[in-house]
């Protein structure tokens, strides 16, 4: 099981707020990724969006992408992404769960049953549910419970090994999924940044991008299973 995050994205390009002061793109979290945010004003949240979603339909899997879906040759892997681009899908990688939503898909704001592909790069106001309901990204905003969590602590208490890519493993509930890992079961974590968490049974840490980290586990792996 791979539990990703923004850091494995910026290597293709596409911001992150948390290396940027608290900002994303000059934009202060609380203003475009809130369910407040939305009550005050959807317009700009949409404008937001439609320039993640364009940002990201342009962007290209990297290296890291990649090794994961390499790694199916080899591996049953289950990636639980909290990113909301699809450049693991367009990697390759088979199974894919996405915990935040995705930025190609809207729902309705009375019916979150309701969702639906978004045609093009835009998403605006008018845009309606079969119910006549304003759709808004489909995304899992700040304050916003996350629905596929049970899937995700599922997942991870099956697994054997479990990586971490490109997470500060301090945005919850994603972060606990790691406790919910069987104490056997080898951990690796890859980022340049080693985060503060309790000591944990078989961890192992590689202070370096996603790219580079994933060859080194990659090559450590195939090397013990040869």
């Amino acid at each position: 099981m791979v539990l990703t995050g923004a850091g494995i994205s910026a290597e293709s390009g596409l911001a992150t707020f948390r290396d940027a002061g608290g900002l994303w793109e000059g934009h202060k979290v609380e203003d475009v990724a809130t369910p407040e945010a939305w009550q005050k004003n959807p317009e700009r949240v949409l404008t937001f969006y439609n320039q993640r979603r364009k940002a990201a339909r342009h962007a290209k899997p990297n290296r890291a992408h990649e090794i994961l879906s390499e790694l199916q040759q080899h591996f049953e892997v289950t990636i639980l992404t909290q990113n909301v681009d699809d450049l693991h899908e367009r990697a390759g990688s088979k199974k894919v769960i996405h915990l935040h939503g995705s930025l190609f898909e809207s729902r309705s704001t009375i019916d979150p049953s309701l969702i639906y592909k978004i045609e093009g790069e835009e998403l605006n106001m008018g845009d309606c549910c079969e119910r006549g309901s304003q759709l808004r990204p489909n995304i899992v905003w700040f304050g916003e419970m996350v629905p596929m969590m049970e899937v995700a602590a599922r997942t991870a208490a099956q697994a054997a090994i479990f990586l971490v890519v490109g997470t500060s493993l301090v945005v919850y509930p994603a972060a606990g999924l790691i406790d919910y890992v069987p104490e056997d079961a080898v951990k690796y974590i890859v980022d340049p940044k080693k985060p503060e968490i309790l000591p944990i049974p078989n961890l192992h840490f590689v202070a370096e991008k996603a790219s580079i980290g994933l060859e080194m586990v990659k090559r450590n792996w195939l090397n013990e299973n040869d």
